[in-house]
C-alpha cells in the first residue's frame, strides 16, 4: 500500500493539464480514512480538490443488484471526504460550493432517465459534511438524495462516477476519452477509478 501510494503521488504526468500531489491530514473521519490523501491542481497549481479514501472499504455480502461493479459494498457507504478549495463543476455542470463533503457509495436508479449516463450504474454522492455525521450509518436511497442535494443545491444530487477497476493499472491520474480525468487508485486491495474533473456527453 505504502509503495502504491508513493508512485501514484510522485508521479509527474507528461500531458498534465491537471496533476496530483499529497494532502494534508484529512479534515474529518480520520480514523475512517487513508493518511495519505490525494490533491488534484491544475497547470496553474489552483488546487481543485483535495480527498481522502477510506481504508479499508467494508465489504458484505453480495447484492443482487444488477449492473453495479461493487455489489459487495452496502449502499449508503461512507466511501470518503473531499475539500474543495473553490467553487467546483461536477460533471453534469453543477456548482458545488467550497467546502468539506462526504462521499458515499449509490447507483443511479434504472427508470430510463439514465441511459448512456456510465456504463455502470455506480456513483459517489456528495454531502456536506455539517449534514452527514453519523458515518456509521447507511442512509437510504432516498435519504442520500435528499442529503446529496444539498451539495448541488439543484433537483439533482451532486456525483462523481466511479467503478470497480477489474484490469490492471498503475495508479495516477490519468485522462479518459476527451474529457475526464481519472484517478486510479487501490484501498485495502479493492482497486478503483474515479472520474474528478470532466464533463458528461449528451
Amino acid at each position: 500500500m505504502k509503495y502504491i501510494l508513493a508512485t501514484l503521488l510522485c508521479q509527474s504526468f507528461a500531458f498534465g493539464q491537471y496533476k496530483l500531489e499529497a494532502a494534508a491530514a484529512a479534515p474529518a473521519a480520520a480514523e475512517l480514512v487513508a493518511k495519505a490523501g490525494a490533491k488534484v491542481t491544475d497547470a496553474a497549481g489552483k488546487v481543485i480538490c483535495e480527498l481522502w479514501l477510506r481504508s479499508p472499504i467494508p465489504t458484505g455480502p453480495k447484492s443482487d443488484t444488477q449492473a453495479v461493479t461493487l455489489p459487495e459494498v452496502a449502499h449508503g457507504t461512507f466511501m470518503g471526504i473531499i475539500r474543495f478549495a473553490a467553487k467546483y463543476s461536477d460533471r453534469r455542470g453543477q456548482t458545488v460550493l467550497p467546502g468539506v463533503y462526504t462521499m458515499r457509495y449509490s447507483y443511479f436508479p434504472q427508470n430510463g432517465d439514465h441511459q448512456g449516463a456510465a456504463p455502470q450504474r455506480d456513483f459517489l454522492l456528495l454531502t456536506p459534511i455539517g449534514v452527514d455525521k453519523d458515518f456509521t450509518v447507511n442512509p437510504s436511497f432516498d435519504q442520500l438524495m435528499e442529503m446529496s442535494r444539498k451539495a448541488s443545491g439543484t433537483p439533482h444530487p451532486s456525483i462523481f462516477s466511479f467503478w470497480k477497476e477489474e484490469e490492471s493499472f498503475e495508479p495516477g491520474l490519468k485522462m479518459l476519452g476527451e474529457h475526464d480525468w481519472v484517478l486510479y487508485t487501490n484501498m485495502g486491495g479493492i482497486k478503483l477509478g474515479i472520474i474528478l474533473v470532466g464533463k458528461a456527453e449528451g
